[in-house]
């Protein structure tokens, strides 16, 4: 037994080959792949019956009845990859986007057909590389944007109306978005017809002053290419963004004022059910934000106000939600320190609290003008669940019964819902419930996955709290390996991201590249520190100014909260981070004094003077104001601090990344080559920052291996 054992243990000492991790990752990534979801769910118009799209095809089906459902395609199937669609409002048409043809990381191009009287036909003939198309509301119409302008087809007559004409790569953009509202406003559309189709309202971009970004592109060429975009980052010139109306009967094209000042954002633009054009205003700063409606003859008023000290939570498509043509639910935590859902008039202002409580509403569902569905916090930070409650913040009901981590489609007039629950231990149940949370039938429950994992007795991820030296509680979970003995030292990697507002600790299913470690002996231990989301705007906002400090601070003592437990051996601890992981990785690795035996970062941000402006100045000011908030936790400034004869370094990094430079890592390279220092790189050559087109699986098994190799 003593031989036998000593060689288990001398084998997850060794080099790990390249086939064993890839065979180890295959591994992870098969059972993945059998969590089972339902994609694009489409409520209809009656609300008794929804829409699909799996295996290449559309499918109607109804609610309350377990039926094969129907194909709104024609037969024989078109020839086309579905990557998206929309049902037209009569939805006697389907809009389909075939194929994606990526732009950045959210962005694409594509080739739009129409089906409608049973056949498929191409539209947008013109078009060279349509984007972001959509129905008007009568249906007639589609809108799309190509090279930087916006144009208006006409489905009957097939002509198409050039609404912009202005357009330019790197100086213009109409109808669309600009690289840094596409990548944290998460927006591509920038249009919206008015209720009666005859106008459409539109941001224009004016990029011309923000400085340009020269990414390298190989490609496998003779020759490599530079590929140029403009990225504002912190501190420098952003795009001049201004509100556009057309009148589509007239021709005729109006700016809407949007006030004096031109370094600012305007993150959502639309129309109120009555037809008056709106738009969000948000400082450069982020900590005054204004929802303003535009009236007849040119008026405007403020119908919503949010100030803050630090800043104003970044605004998306849920901050407001109209409850019919006066009333609108807003979202926000600054009246309370929680994200709650306040009720107002267009006319009259504020009306009443809807949800109040020491717990975040993190979505509003939907409404029917009398009660307002949302999923919440109120179980526990790390779960979500679905409730109901009046208007006037009367009668809450609790509709899921499940513990755990629940998203949902409802349908139109709320009669029934559409919910996808896991929890630690449990892969995804689609289910649809009733308006009273019951369920009628269940559309996929990964029971492969489900019988596979309880075969395997794969191990399950187990939460607890522990206290930091300075008194803080933090979330976490563990992830033991099999047959866990606690008479034995085991090595543990720390796994996190532990940026503004995030959370990594959740009661949801996952199954990621750690735990093929955990399958090797490794405990894999994740927790999340100050700064992270979804426990009140104190906690979140704490590492405001300072981002990199107290964030790196609480990782250091969860790794010697764990260094102290008896089953742990404390010479062997490492951590990995992805992004903003990746920058707290680097952190802790040259903050460390030697804790950690090894640290990985992928893709890391190590200076925040390199990153964008809405990101980073939301959470750290602008660096004209903040200098030390900047450089003071940069790793990039105490490179010297690593402790090379006992941590372990591996930087990874896609040369083609335009979210973190590449030249992030390159920086951090230099400072640690000028510093004497010796790490370890892995570069990958033109992949973005999720390490596509083709490097994803790659990846992860490079990071398996690294570990066997060196903790």
């Amino acid at each position: 037994m003593k031989k036998i054992l000593f060689l288990l243990l001398a084998a997850a000492t060794l080099p790990a080959t390249t086939a064993t991790a890839q065979n180890e990752y295959a591994e992870i990534a098969r059972l993945a792949a059998l969590n089972e979801s339902v994609r694009g769910i489409r409520s209809m118009a009656d609300g008794e019956h929804y829409t699909t799209l799996g295996g290449n095809d559309i499918r109607r089906y109804r609610y309350d009845a377990a039926t094969p459902g129907e194909s709104l395609l024609p037969s024989p199937a078109p020839n086309l990859t579905i990557s998206d669609y929309a049902l037209s409002p009569d939805e006697r048409s389907i809009l389909i986007a075939s194929g994606r043809r990526p732009i950045y990381r959210h962005s694409y191009t594509t080739s739009y057909s129409l089906v409608r009287n049973n056949a498929v036909e191409p539209i947008l003939p013109e078009a060279e590389a349509p984007r972001d198309a959509s129905f008007s509301p009568d249906g007639r119409l589609i809108a799309y944007s190509d090279r930087n302008d916006l144009y208006v087809y006409d489905i009957e007559s097939r002509a198409t109306r050039r609404i912009t004409d202005d357009g330019r790569w790197n100086e213009v953009i109409n109808g669309t978005t600009d690289w840094v509202y596409e990548e944290e406003f998460g927006i591509t559309r920038a249009y919206a017809f008015s209720p009666d189709s005859r106008k459409i309202a539109f941001l224009r971009f004016d990029e011309s002053q923000v400085p340009l970004m020269e990414m390298m592109r190989f490609d496998g060429k003779l020759y490599n290419e530079a590929y140029t975009f403009k990225y504002p980052k912190a501190g420098e010139r952003n795009s001049v963004v201004e509100l556009w109306v057309a009148d589509l009967t007239t021709g005729a094209k109006e700016r809407i004022d949007t006030g004096e000042e031109t370094d600012q954002y305007i993150p959502r633009i639309g129309w109120t059910p009555d037809g008056r054009p709106w738009y969000y205003r948000l400082n450069r700063r982020q900590n005054v934000f204004e929802m303003r409606v535009c009236e007849p003859h040119g008026a405007q008023r403020t119908v919503y106000e949010e100030r803050a000290q630090q800043y104003v939570e970044r605004v998306d498509d849920k901050t407001v939600t109209f409850v019919d043509k006066d009333r609108f639910l807003v979202r926000q935590e600054s009246h309370t320190g929680y994200m709650h859902l306040y009720l107002y008039s267009l006319r009259r202002g504020f009306l009443a609290q809807v949800t109040k409580g020491a717990w975040e509403v993190t979505d509003v569902v939907g409404t029917d003008g009398k009660r307002v569905w949302y999923l919440s916090t109120e179980t526990s930070p790390l779960r979500r669940n679905l409730y109901s409650v009046r208007l006037d913040g009367e009668d809450k009901q609790r509709l899921t019964t499940g513990e755990g981590y629940y998203s949902v489609a409802p349908s139109q007039g709320m009669k029934y819902f559409i919910t996808t629950f896991s929890n630690a231990a449990t892969p995804n149940v689609v289910s649809v419930c009733d308006a009273a949370g019951k369920t009628i039938r269940t559309l996929a429950d990964s029971r492969t996955l489900r019988e596979e994992l309880a075969a395997s007795q794969r191990p399950v991820k187990e939460f607890f709290t522990f206290t930091t030296e300075r008194g803080d509680t933090l979330n976490a979970y563990i992830v033991k390996p099999r047959g866990f003995d606690p008479s034995h030292r085991y090595p543990v990697l720390l796994t996190q991201y532990s940026g503004p507002g995030s959370q990594s600790v959740a009661d949801r299913w996952s199954i990621d590249w750690e735990d093929a470690l955990v399958d090797k002996g490794y405990i894999v231990v994740c927790a999340d520190g100050r700064g992270t989301g979804c426990r009140g705007e104190k906690f979140k906002k704490a590492t405001y100014g300072r981002l990199g400090a107290l964030e790196v601070e609480d990782q250091l003592s969860t790794a010697r909260y764990m260094a102290a437990q008896p089953w742990v051996d404390a010479a062997r601890i490492g951590i990995y981070g992805w992004s903003y992981g990746g920058f707290m990785s680097l952190g802790c690795a040259l903050k460390g004094n030697g804790l950690f035996r090894m640290a990985i970062a992928v893709a890391p941000v190590t200076s925040w003077r390199f990153y964008d402006t809405i990101y980073t100045e939301i959470y750290n000011n602008l660096p004209q104001y903040n200098a030390a908030g900047y450089d003071k936790n940069s790793p990039i400034h105490f490179a010297r601090l690593l402790d090379d004869r006992r941590t372990r370094l591996l930087m990874i990094h896609g040369t083609a990344d335009d979210n973190v430079h590449f030249q992030n890592t390159v920086e951090m390279a230099r400072a640690l080559n000028r510093a004497g220092k010796q790490y370890d790189m892995m570069v990958y050559p033109d992949q973005n920052h999720s390490m596509l087109p083709d490097d994803r699986m790659n990846v992860r098994q490079k990071m398996i291996e690294y570990t066997l190799r060196n903790l």
